[in-house]
C-alpha cells in the first residue's frame, strides 16, 4: 500500500551491495569506477555491526529505508549529495561525541561534507589577547589582528576534529583553504569579512572519492589571495547550494529549535504552510527570526527533496534514520489538495504516478488502465501535495465504509514525512477507514502505528482505525467481500468467531483473526507533527493568534473560563462584557482587560469589522438570541471568515443548525467545521457519558435513572457589592441555607433530562424508530463545585461488572479527559479537575441492573473546560490547548 518507487531509488537498489544479509550504502560501488575503494577503510563485519546498532533507534524497516534513500543519492559522479553538516563552535567543545556521531555515518558508507565554525573559541582567545570584539548588524568586524587569531583557531579546531576521527579509525581530510572564493562584504564597514561568490567543489569531492570525510573551515580567499572571515552558517548554506544535498544539518548544543511559549522542542516546520504565520508569532524574534529567514532562503533555492535539520551531535543518528526524528526538521513543505476526479487533478500526471509507483503496475499484475478503471468504480477522493510526492485515493460510496485503496509515495514523501500529513488530512475527513498492505511492505511498521487494528493472512494485511468493536469489523469485512471493494485475498475466510474469541479464531497459515488491536493511539516517536502542535496531536493544528469576545462574564462559569484562557498559548481574550462590571478591570487574566457593556449593536459592528475571531455567550437561558442574531448580521458584511460562537446556555442545544459540542461522544469533525456550537449542560454531560457505553443494553420501557448531586455553584449567582462598592457575584444557594444537607429540586422535567435523552437518541441503532428516555433527579449539596451522578439502569440482557467495565474502556479509549477507576469517584477526584471520572461499577446479583457513578466539575468539564475544547476545535487549535494537565 505505502509504495516508494522512483527510477533513482531503483537504481540505488541495484547498486547496493548485500553484506551479511543487509543492503549497504550504494556509495560503496565506487570501486567499479576505478577510484580508491572506500569500503576498505572499515572491516565488513564492523560495518554490519554498526548498521545493526541503528535498529535500536527505530524499526529495522525504517532504518534500512533511510539508508537506501541516502545511499542512492551518493553516486560516484556526485559523491557529496548526502548531507552538509555545519558544526557550531559550542559543539566542538564536545569533540568526542561529535567524532563518534560522524564516525557512525562513515561506517555505514555515508560521507557528509562537514563544515565547522569556532565562535566561542575565537571569543576566548580574542579576550585573552586584549582585543575588544566589535559587531555591526550582528557581523563581527574583522581587522588583521582578529583575522590572525581566527585563522589560528579555525586551523586548530579543524585538526582537532580530524584527529578525533582518525583516532576512531575514520579517515578524514582537513580542507582549510581552496573551497571558498569571496569578495569583501563591505571593507570600510566590516573589514576583512567576505561574501562568498564561488564554491570549488573539487577538493570536497576528491576527499570523498578517496574515502575520507572532508572537514572544512569557514575561511575564504579573495581573487587576489586575501584571507577573509565568513560566517559559518552562511558558508554552510553556500556549500549546500553548490552540492544540493538531501540534508543540511546544523549541530547545536540545544538539539533543536524551541517554542517560545510552551518551551517544547519544535518537531517540524513546514515553510510553505507555516512560515508567514510563524514570522508573526510574538515569540519569534531576533536570532530565531533570522534563522528561519535564512532557512527559507536556502530551501527556496534547493530542490524540494532537501531539508534542514537542527539537532545535537548525540542525536544525529536518530534524526537521520528514524521517521520520528529527534531535533527540528525544516522543509519547504507542501500545499495539500483534494480532487474528486482524476481529470480535475490532471489525468496525465496521475497516470504517471500510477505507472512509476503502484506496486501492482510495477510487478505487471495490473496495467495502468486497469488501476484507473477500478478506482473510478465508486465515488472517490484523491489526496496529495502539490509536487505529488504523495498521492492517496479514498473510495467512499455513500453510506458505506471508506477504503484507502492507494497510498503512493516518492522517496522524498517518505523522507520528509509528507505521507503523514496527507494521511492526517484523510483522517480529518473520515472518522473510520480501512486499507491494505502486503506483509513484506518495507513500511509495515508505519501501518501498524496508525491503525487501531489489523488482520493478517497469507502474506497480506487489512488495517483499520476508528472501530473498536470486533463485531463491527466483521460486519464491514463481510460487506467488503459481498461488494468486492477489497480483494478477497486480504479478507478473513471461514466462519466468524464469537466476539470474545475473535483474537484466537483459527485461520489459514496459522495466523489469528483480527490479530492486532492497538490500545493507545498516541505512539511516541511514530510521526512528526507541525511546528507548534502538541507532541502527539493526531493532525496538523493552527498556531495563529486569534481574538475572543466573552459576553456575560460575571458568573462563576465566566470566571472559570477567564482563568483557563489566561494559560492559552494562542487565544487572546480581548473583549469581556458585563453590564454590572463595565469599567472595572478584569481579574484573573494574564493581561489587562477592562469590562465593557456590549450591546447587540456593538457586537454586530465588531463582527462586521472583524475585531474578534470567536464569541462565547455565557448568559442566562433565554438571553442569548439578540447577540447571536447580531453576530449573524455582522458576519454577512464581514470580508474575512465569520466568527465562531460557543453558547453556554441551553438556548440552542436542540437546534439542528447548531452543532452539539460533546467531543467524546459525538465526534470532533462536525465541531471543527462548525461556526455555531452549543455547549452541553453540566448534568447532561455526565448523564450522557454514563449511559452512552450502555446504550445497546437499555431496556425499552424501563428507562435509566440518574441521581445528580451538584455543588452550590451550579445553582447560579446573585449580584452584590464588596466593601469598596465593586459589584460581585454571590452564590444563590449557600452552604448555611442547606444546613449541612442536600436539597433536591426540579424533580421532574429538568431541562438536562430532556437534553440528555434528545442527544442520546441519535446514538441508538435506529434513531428514526425509537427515542431515548431517562429519569433525572438533581440535588444541590453543601460543597462549591463538582457533580456526582449515580446511574441506575435496568439491562436488556445479563452482564457482569467486568463486561460493563470493558464497555466503558472501549468507549473512552484514548480520551485524555476521561478517567476510569475501580472505586466510586469522590469529590476529591472531581472538584477543580478538568476531566470526567467514572467508577464504582456494580451489577445486581441477578445481572439485570447496573449501577455506575460518574462525576465532573460543573464549572470545568461541565462548562468552561468543555467550552475551551469546542473553541479549540472550531478555531483549528489542538483540542486541549490551554487546558491544564491536572488529573
Amino acid at each position: 500500500m505505502l509504495a516508494v518507487a522512483s527510477s533513482s531509488l531503483r537504481a540505488g537498489r541495484r547498486a547496493a551491495i548485500v553484506i551479511g544479509g543487509q543492503r549497504q550504502a550504494a556509495v560503496h560501488v565506487v570501486r567499479k569506477s576505478g577510484t580508491r575503494n572506500i569500503q576498505q577503510s572499515v572491516a565488513q563485519t564492523d560495518r554490519d555491526t554498526i548498521t545493526r546498532l541503528l535498529y535500536s533507534l527505530g524499526s529495522k524497516r525504517e532504518v534500512e529505508r533511510h539508508l537506501r534513500i541516502f545511499s542512492s543519492a551518493s553516486h560516484p559522479s556526485q559523491p557529496a549529495k548526502f548531507a552538509v553538516i555545519k558544526v557550531g563552535g559550542a559543539v566542538l567543545d564536545q569533540i568526542d561525541e561529535l567524532a563518534l556521531s560522524l564516525s557512525f555515518l562513515y561506517r555505514v558508507g555515508l560521507y557528509p561534507v562537514v563544515l565547522h565554525g569556532g565562535g566561542p573559541q575565537l571569543n576566548g582567545l580574542i579576550e585573552r589577547a586584549g582585543v575588544v570584539p566589535d559587531y555591526i548588524d550582528g557581523i563581527r568586524v574583522t581587522d588583521t589582528k582578529t583575522l590572525q587569531i581566527a585563522r589560528r583557531v579555525f586551523l586548530e579546531e579543524n585538526l582537532k576534529l580530524v584527529g578525533a576521527l582518525e583516532k576512531l579509525g575514520t579517515r578524514a581530510r582537513p580542507i582549510t583553504s581552496g573551497v571558498f572564493t569571496a569578495d569583501y562584504l563591505d571593507k570600510d564597514k566590516y573589514g576583512l569579512v567576505g561574501k562568498i561568490t564561488k564554491v570549488d567543489r573539487r577538493p570536497v569531492e576528491a576527499s570523498i572519492r578517496a574515502g575520507a570525510l572532508p572537514i572544512l573551515t569557514s575561511l575564504a580567499e579573495s581573487p587576489d589571495g586575501q584571507i577573509l572571515n565568513v560566517n559559518a552558517d552562511i558558508a554552510a548554506g553556500e556549500v549546500a547550494k553548490e552540492f544540493e544535498p538531501m540534508k543540511i544539518v546544523f549541530l547545536n548544543e540545544k538539539g533543536g529549535l524551541f517554542h517560545g511559549v510552551t518551551g517544547e522542542k519544535i518537531s517540524v516546520i513546514n515553510l510553505d504552510e507555516e512560515y508567514d504565520t510563524l514570522m508573526k508569532e510574538p515569540w519569534v524574534k531576533f536570532g530565531t527570526k533570522l534563522k528561519l529567514r535564512e532557512f527559507k532562503e536556502l530551501l527556496d533555492y534547493l530542490p524540494r527533496t532537501s531539508s534542514v535539520a537542527v539537532i545535537s551531535a548525540s542525536s544525529l543518528q536518530k534524526e537521520l534514520f528514524t521517521d520520528s526524528g529527534a531535533g527540528t526538521l525544516i522543509r519547504r513543505g507542501y500545499k495539500l489538495f483534494k480532487h474528486d476526479s482524476i481529470e480535475s487533478l490532471g489525468a496525465d500526471r496521475f497516470r504517471q504516478v500510477i505507472h512509476d509507483r503502484d506496486p501492482e503496475v510495477i510487478s505487471g499484475d495490473q496495467s495502468v488502465t486497469e488501476v484507473l478503471n477500478r478506482i473510478q468504480k465508486t465515488p472517490y477522493t484523491i489526496y496529495g501535495d502539490e509536487p505529488m510526492d504523495v498521492i492517496a485515493v479514498v473510495s467512499h460510496p455513500e453510506g458505506e465504509m471508506p477504503v484507502m485503496s492507494k497510498l503512493l509515495s516518492s522517496r522524498s514523501g517518505v523522507l520528509n514525512s509528507v505521507v503523514d500529513n496527507v494521511f492526517n488530512a484523510i483522517k480529518k475527513d473520515h472518522r473510520k477507514l480501512f486499507w491494505t498492505a502486503q506483509v513484506d511492505d518495507e513500511n509495515r511498521s508505519w501501518h501498524f502505528e496508525r491503525a487501531d487494528g489489523s488482520f493478517t493472512r497469507a502474506g497480506k494485511s487489512l488495517f483499520w482505525y476508528g472501530i473498536q468493536d470486533v463485531r463491527e469489523v466483521e460486519k464491514v469485512v463481510r460487506d467488503f467481500e459481498a461488494k468486492e471493494r477489497i480483494e478477497r485475498s486480504y479478507l478473513p475466510v471461514g466462519p466468524g468467531a464469537p466476539p470474545h474469541k475473535a483474537g484466537v479464531a483459527a485461520t489459514p497459515a496459522g495466523t489469528r483473526a483480527f490479530s492486532t488491536w492497538i490500545r493507545g493511539r498516541n505512539i511516541p516517536g511514530s510521526s512528526r507533527g507541525y511546528a507548534t502542535s502538541a507532541a502527539d496531536a493526531p493532525s496538523p493544528v493552527s498556531t495563529e493568534i486569534k481574538r475572543l469576545g466573552l459576553i456575560g462574564a460575571r458568573g462563576f462559569t465566566g470566571q472559570a473560563l477567564t482563568n483557563i484562557l489566561s494559560g492559552h498559548p494562542y487565544l487572546n481574550l480581548t473583549h469581556v462584557s458585563s453590564r454590572q462590571l463595565a469599567g472595572y478591570p478584569l481579574t484573573g487574566y494574564r493581561t489587562p482587560v477592562t469590562y465593557s457593556n456590549l450591546s447587540p449593536e456593538d457586537v454586530e459592528r465588531m463582527e462586521k469589522d472583524g475585531e474578534v475571531d470567536a464569541w462565547v455567550m455565557a448568559l442566562p437561558n433565554g438571553a442569548c438570541k439578540p447577540f447571536v442574531d447580531a453576530v449573524d448580521r455582522g458576519s454577512k458584511e464581514r470580508s474575512s471568515e465569520p466568527s465562531a460562537i460557543v453558547d453556554l446556555s441551553a438556548d440552542y442545544r436542540f437546534e439542528k443548525e447548531w452543532v452539539y459540542g460533546l467531543p467524546e461522544l459525538y465526534g470532533r469533525d462536525a465541531i471543527r467545521a462548525a461556526k455555531r456550537i452549543s455547549n452541553p449542560g453540566c448534568y447532561s454531560t455526565s448523564a450522557q457519558m454514563l449511559i452512552a457505553p450502555l446504550l445497546k443494553y437499555v431496556k425499552p420501557g424501563a428507562w435509566p435513572t440518574v441521581f445528580g448531586l451538584s455543588g452550590y455553584s451550579g445553582a447560579g449567582t446573585i449580584s452584590s457589592n464588596d466593601p469598596d462598592g465593586r459589584p460581585i457575584s454571590l452564590p444563590k444557594v449557600t452552604p448555611d441555607s442547606l444546613g449541612g444537607g442536600v436539597r433536591p429540586y426540579s424533580l421532574t422535567d429538568h431541562i438536562h433530562e430532556r437534553e440528555a435523552a434528545f442527544h442520546l437518541s441519535t446514538m441508538l441503532s435506529d434513531p428514526s424508530s425509537s427515542t431515548m428516555k431517562l429519569a433525572f433527579i438533581p440535588a444541590v449539596a453543601p460543597w462549591f463545585s463538582g457533580i456526582i451522578s449515580t446511574l441506575s439502569m435496568p439491562l436488556s440482557e445479563q452482564l457482569t461488572a467486568r463486561d460493563v467495565a470493558s464497555l466503558y474502556e472501549q468507549k473512552y479509549q484514548g480520551e485524555q479527559l476521561v478517567k476510569i477507576k475501580k472505586e466510586v469517584p469522590t469529590l476529591a477526584d472531581i472538584e477543580g479537575k478538568h476531566s470526567w471520572v467514572v467508577g464504582g461499577i456494580q451489577v445486581h446479583s441477578e445481572g439485570d441492573r447496573v449501577v455506575v457513578v460518574g462525576g465532573l466539575d460543573n464549572l470545568l468539564k461541565g462548562a468552561a473546560t468543555q467550552c475551551l475544547q469546542n473553541l479549540n476545535l472550531a478555531l483549528g487549535y489542538d483540542e486541549l490547548a490551554g487546558i491544564p494537565n491536572s488529573a
